[in-house]
């Protein structure tokens, strides 16, 4: 072929088709604006001010209710180690119990042994021993002085006194703890259920000198006399062998020794109350008038004030001296004793000491000392007295009696009907 090159007919040629233009693009919609919170607006200079200054004042007063906390913790912890010095310094003071030992002892005051117009007596037993626990109630005494009055009283110790044993003074609480009286008081046992007496008369007698001799004792036997001044059968308490005490003395107001009288505020219940009580100052000569009144009850077995009654035998000690007028005082006497017969003249005599002790005039009244030598059969009974007797019960009702609030814990505190 010499220098030729023979091309065969096939021939070959790259057409590139351009590619279609894009379709045109929808106009993009404007980006969505992010949403936020609306910032509040700044606050006023004087806003922020009153702001600063409530807080600073309630962070002020935190602070000064803390150190008035602590102040008055500190001040109560001196108060009270001040009072324990005190308590340390009081010689003869009775046991000392807390609240909460004698809520245990009495099962939270669950049994009540009776009611008095200034507090309740409640059924306790203290280790192996059964108590008696007064609550006391409108007690306004400041702490010292209650533990000064309980150191007095238990201090006082006869065989005709009921024995106080201990004593709570925490808060506004005052409690008092007595020996328990496993007969309860007078008054159940010579009314009777029927309303007549159901002892015999050997231990009327015993009980007529025991009392007797409980009040010689709180007049004449203590550092300080001693006025009563509510005796009546439901203060007087009676052991199981029928041994009498008196109960709730001492706590009014003390009289010294070398004094005679008291002048004080009328205080009592209606019945036993004396006359001088309206008119003059008092001795303890009230005391012997409430014991011959007690007396007469314990002979008659009925109460001096007894509203069953006619009217004309409504008052013991009025138809006392209407009995006597008319040679009838027989007709006053307990039927119901079974040796009344045998013993009727010692009765009569017991009588007449009655009588001497209801004198109208303070003066002619005995002392309770010559009271006991009468009982003990040492002495005589007066004999001029005047039969003219004062009952107080007409002219002296509930109403006239004002009981000094001042005067700490009027004897009727510890009593009342048990």
């Amino acid at each position: 072929m010499g220098y030729f090159q023979v091309y065969n007919s096939s021939a070959y040629l790259k057409v590139q088709i351009p590619s279609p233009p894009p379709p045109p693009s929808s106009p993009q919609a404007p980006p969505i604006p992010k949403t936020s919170a609306q910032s509040p607006p700044p606050k006023s200079p004087e806003k922020v001010g009153l702001g600063a200054i409530l807080g600073s004042a309630f962070g002020g007063l935190l602070l000064l209710l803390f150190i008035i906390g602590i102040v008055w913790v500190l001040l109560r912890r001196g108060e009270e180690e001040e009072e324990q010095d005190y308590i340390d310094e009081l010689p003869g003071l009775p046991t000392r119990f807390s609240l909460q030992e004698l809520e245990v002892a009495t099962e939270n005051f669950s049994k009540t042994l009776g009611e008095g117009g200034f507090g309740t007596v409640f059924e306790g037993i203290l280790g192996d021993e059964k108590v008696a626990v007064k609550r006391l109630e409108g007690v306004e005494r400041a702490k010292k002085e209650f533990l000064a009055e309980v150191q007095i009283i238990g201090g006082i110790h006869h065989i005709n006194l009921v024995n106080l044993t201990g004593f709570c003074a925490e808060k506004s609480k005052r409690l008092l703890v007595y020996e328990y009286m496993y007969n309860g008081s007078l008054d159940k046992w010579i009314y009777g259920r029927d309303g007549r007496s159901c002892l015999n008369w050997r231990t009327k007698y015993k009980i007529i000198t025991d009392i007797a001799k409980g009040l010689c004792y709180l007049h004449e036997g203590c550092k300080r006399r001693i006025l009563h001044l509510d005796i009546k059968p439901q203060n007087i308490l009676l052991d199981d062998n029928f041994n009498a005490k008196v109960a709730d003395f001492g706590l009014c107001k003390l009289m010294d020794r070398d004094k005679s009288k008291l002048e004080t505020r009328m205080r009592g219940t209606p019945g036993y109350i004396a006359p001088e009580w309206l008119t003059a100052m008092i001795t303890e000569k009230v005391d012997v008038y409430s014991f011959g009144v007690v007396v007469m009850e314990i002979l008659c077995g009925r109460r001096n004030l007894d509203y069953s009654q006619t009217e004309e035998n409504r008052h013991l000690i009025a138809l006392l001296e209407v009995k006597f007028k008319s040679n009838e005082l027989c007709d006053l006497i307990d039927k119901s004793v079974e040796d009344f017969e045998v013993y009727k003249e010692e009765i009569m005599h017991v009588m007449e000491l009655a009588m001497w002790c209801l004198q109208s005039d303070c003066t002619r009244r005995p002392s309770m000392s010559a009271v006991v030598q009468v009982l003990e059969g040492v002495m005589e009974v007066e004999t001029s007295l005047d039969y003219n007797f004062v009952s107080s019960s007409p002219m002296i009702t509930t109403a006239d009696i004002d009981v000094d609030q001042s005067v700490p814990l009027v004897a009727s505190v510890l009593s009342g009907p048990r």
